[in-house]
C-alpha cells in the first residue's frame, strides 16, 4: 500500500541498504555497513553530485553519525545520515521532501558492478 504522496516503502530502503552494505564482503549480514560501502552506495544512487554533495561531506556524516568506536553504520544512523545530507543536496526544498528524495534515489537499487555491462 502506498502512501499519499508515494512515499518510499521502508522496506524496500532497507533491502538497498543490506546489499550494499553487503557489497564486496560474502560474510556481511548486511546490518552494518562500512565508511567505504556508504560512500559508493551515496556514489552509486547520485547522493554524491559533485557540486553540492561531495564524497568530502559523505565522510564527515559518516564520522558524526556513527557510534564513537563504530566502524559501521546501522540503518537507522544511515537514515540519519541521509537526514544530514539530503537538505544539501536537494536545496529548496523542505527537510522532508528532501530526505524523501534521497531514499527516491537509493529504494529499490543494487551496487553497480565495476566493469560489469
Amino acid at each position: 500500500m502506498m502512501a499519499e504522496g508515494g512515499l518510499v516503502n521502508m522496506e524496500t530502503l532497507q533491502e538497498s541498504f543490506k546489499k550494499f552494505a553487503a557489497y564486496g564482503d560474502t560474510k556481511a549480514t548486511g546490518n552494518e555497513m562500512t565508511g567505504k560501502n556508504w560512500a559508493k552506495l551515496c556514489k552509486d544512487c547520485k547522493i554524491i553530485d559533485g557540486k553540492t554533495v561531495t564524497s568530502t561531506d559523505v565522510d564527515i556524516v559518516f564520522s558524526k553519525v556513527k557510534a564513537k568506536t563504530a566502524r559501521v553504520i546501522t540503518f537507522a544512523e544511515f537514515k540519519n545520515a541521509l537526514a544530514e545530507l539530503a537538505p544539501k543536496r536537494f536545496k529548496g526544498k523542505s527537510k522532508e521532501e528532501s530526505i524523501e528524495a534521497a531514499y527516491k534515489l537509493i529504494a529499490g537499487k543494487d551496487p553497480a558492478s565495476v566493469g560489469v555491462t
